[in-house]
């Protein structure tokens, strides 16, 4: 059998090189790639990723650590799961996806065994019970969301404290005096996660800033609990002229249900969120939103793994800067 060490001779080049060929991890100019290609086009070399692994004492796989909870929205958790694999794919690296709640512990017991070279762990929580477990693993991490203390963690997220300060503000230089905020399910706060915790703090800190009446309604999916839901938000004594929606699970009924209301968006009311450009794009009435941004996530965190996997990196924090769409649903007052 062929081995890379042959190419790499064959093409008068390094071993590491033909690897970055093949890979496409790092840019190889176009004479030295296309040396190594006529090598193992000469030479007939095929890849075999079990013998990578053997040799490099590696699995070839990435933990993936994804609990799911029943009020979370399977969709949008999806599109940052395939975004992580596909990504993956490019490094030659499959994805061993862990969804059961398992608490602290499983990152360790994937890594201990072998199983995962490196962890990519989402759902976090702003006082997360793992953090101390996965400072101590002897494997690259990678946080996709920011506890409280990242201290010695790298992570990688969207800047939720600032998309709720500029849904907020997006309302009040239109001339909104009164918003509500239509958040999460009761138990992804009751969970404390870091997500939703730090877009109500943006929230709030703007609508405080401003000093402007503003509301927050945690809010399940569910049309009656949608519908409880806006008849505490309209009601009368609030003036309620504006909504921020960081709940994608209930959009589509929230909008059928202001529509049976004779509440038109956004002559009535304007309303703004924070959902997927595909979410917000095709709903009943499109909604101007701040972009979901899983699938650059995904890609992001892989390539922060990956990264810590070949070479030392000292711990980082990326918060990705909201991007605002603006689909006319909110309108000057």
């Amino acid at each position: 059998m062929i081995t890379i060490k042959e190419v790499a001779r064959h093409a008068g080049v390094s071993m590491s090189t033909v690897s970055y060929v093949l890979s496409g991890k790092r840019s190889i100019s176009e004479e030295t790639k296309r040396r190594v290609e006529q090598s193992i086009a000469a030479l007939g070399y095929h890849p075999n990723a079990g013998a990578r692994a053997l040799a490099s004492n590696r699995s070839q796989v990435l933990g993936l650590v994804v609990p799911l909870h029943s009020d979370q929205n399977l969709p949008v958790i999806m599109q940052f799961v395939s975004s992580i694999v596909a990504s993956a794919r490019d490094y030659d690296y499959d994805v061993l996806v862990l969804t059961k709640e398992a608490g602290p512990g499983e990152a360790h017991r994937v890594t201990a065994r072998s199983m995962a070279d490196a962890i990519i762990v989402m759902d976090v929580e702003s006082a997360d019970p793992r953090i101390p477990e996965l400072r101590s693993i002897d494997a690259p991490v990678v946080l996709l969301g920011m506890p409280d203390d990242h201290e010695g963690l790298s992570c990688v997220d969207l800047d939720f404290e600032t998309a709720g300060r500029q849904m907020a503000g997006h309302l009040a230089e239109r001339g909104h005096r009164s918003i509500a905020l239509i958040g999460s399910p009761p138990a992804v706060y009751e969970r404390g996660t870091s997500y939703a915790a730090r877009l109500l703090h943006g929230f709030q800190s703007e609508t405080t800033k401003r000093s402007m009446p503003a509301s927050v309604h945690s809010c399940a999916p569910g049309y009656d609990s949608v519908s409880a839901c806006l008849d505490a938000v309209l009601h009368p004594d609030r003036g309620i002229t504006g909504l921020v929606v960081h709940n994608e699970a209930v959009l589509g009924t929230l909008l059928l249900e202001l529509r049976r209301r004779s509440l038109d968006v956004p002559a009535d009311l304007s309303v703004i969120t924070l959902c997927p450009d595909d979410v917000a794009a095709t709903l009943p009435v499109p909604l101007t939103s701040i972009a979901v941004p899983a699938q650059e996530l995904g890609a992001i965190a892989v390539e922060m793994v990956m990264t810590r996997l070949t070479q030392e990196q000292a711990p980082e924090v990326r918060l990705l800067q909201p991007r605002l769409t603006d689909r006319g649903s909110t309108s000057a007052r």
